[in-house]
């Protein structure tokens, strides 16, 4: 595996290219390994659901599956967890196959980070994958990790290879939110849908990378990460649980506490190096807005649920706005608290 991957890589996580565990989807796991036995498995699939659920590692588990047992009608009716010692595996780890390509946000040496999309040079790579010769009946399986981070020319490749597919070949388009690909690329997908982990599953998940979890905190973690792994890594090794507790005292505050708060809140996430801090503390910020609106909606507060609505529609366009222009984010922060705390 590549550096660069591995920057891609939370603290404590496992890439989900190396990780032989996966908790929670047993059904998914199944219908993948009875579709693929019965000969009649749909060439792409799309695999949707929250972020950090599982849904690549699932992939690559498939993937592990198929090149393992190139025969559908010799395959095993359920998948196994991948053994680290076959070569396949190692390959896949290392990035080296040559019967699956792994397609996501380019590394940008110049800037030392990633882009900020899937690029269509990036899936032209898959044309020439499939133009490599392949020993006998192998297959070449393609993962679109997520597919919501394709930009429009990337799309329109991936959705000309998905509309004349390759004989052999296999796509396992991932994504966190369906209703942002395009509908085409949605119709030529058979689509499987992961659900967060219920909460004995994902204290499992965290147990197997090791992550203790302490009594006293137990029950806002779990709440806060909402059946997310990746969330609730963030909560544990990033801070984010003194983020939430920040989050609430700002909203409840007033004056200069208020204020001092804010600061002091904008300070931690917009501190250089922060990057995955300030993404969980936009993230959240979005979802309390989102879930207020839905509330009010439910309570039969159209007004209100307008008006927060609207909120998050211009918090949406700052925080894109501020990306695409490099500002200053402690400022940015510092505005979007300032408008959530005079919503609430």
């Amino acid at each position: 595996m590549s550096a660069e991957a591995e920057t891609l890589v939370l603290e404590g996580a496992v890439h989900p290219a190396a990780n032989t565990r996966l908790f929670g989807h047993e059904a998914a796991e199944d219908f993948l390994a009875r579709s693929y036995r019965s000969g009649k498995g749909h060439h792409a699939v799309l695999v949707e659901g929250p972020e950090g659920i599982g849904k690549a590692t699932l992939a690559f588990r498939f993937a592990n599956h198929v090149l393992a047992h190139p025969r559908p009608q010799e395959a095993p009716e359920t998948l196994s967890d991948p053994d680290p010692s076959a070569p396949a595996y190692r390959q896949i780890v290392a990035g080296a196959s040559h019967n699956l390509l792994h397609i996501t946000r380019p590394f940008d040496a110049k800037s030392g980070k990633f882009k900020t999309a899937i690029t269509v040079d990036e899936v032209r790579r898959a044309g020439k994958f499939f133009g490599q010769t392949s020993g006998g009946e192998s297959w070449r399986v393609v993962i679109v990790d997520p597919a919501d981070e394709m930009n429009r020319n990337a799309a329109n490749a991936i959705l000309k290879m998905l509309e004349e597919p390759p004989r052999r070949s296999m796509f396992l388009v991932l994504s966190h939110a369906p209703g942002r690909l395009l509908p085409t690329i949605r119709s030529r997908c058979m689509p499987l849908v992961l659900r967060p982990l219920a909460d004995a599953d994902l204290k499992l998940a965290l147990q197997s990378l090791g992550l203790a979890i302490a009594p006293h905190v137990e029950e806002k973690l779990l709440a806060g990460a909402g059946g997310s792994v990746s969330q609730a890594i963030k909560l544990v090794n990033y801070g984010g649980l003194d983020i939430l507790e920040a989050f609430d005292n700002i909203l409840s505050a007033t004056g200069a506490e208020q204020r001092k708060a804010m600061h002091k809140i904008a300070d931690a996430v917009a501190a250089r190096g922060s990057d995955t801090l300030y993404d969980f503390f936009i993230d959240h910020a979005g979802q309390h807005v989102s879930g207020a609106a839905r509330l009010a909606a439910g309570q039969g507060d159209i007004d209100r649920a307008f008006q927060l609505s609207n909120l998050h529609a211009s918090l949406t366009e700052r925080v894109t706005v501020s990306s695409a222009y490099n500002l200053d984010r402690k400022q940015t922060v510092l505005s979007l608290l300032a408008d959530l705390a005079a919503a609430s």
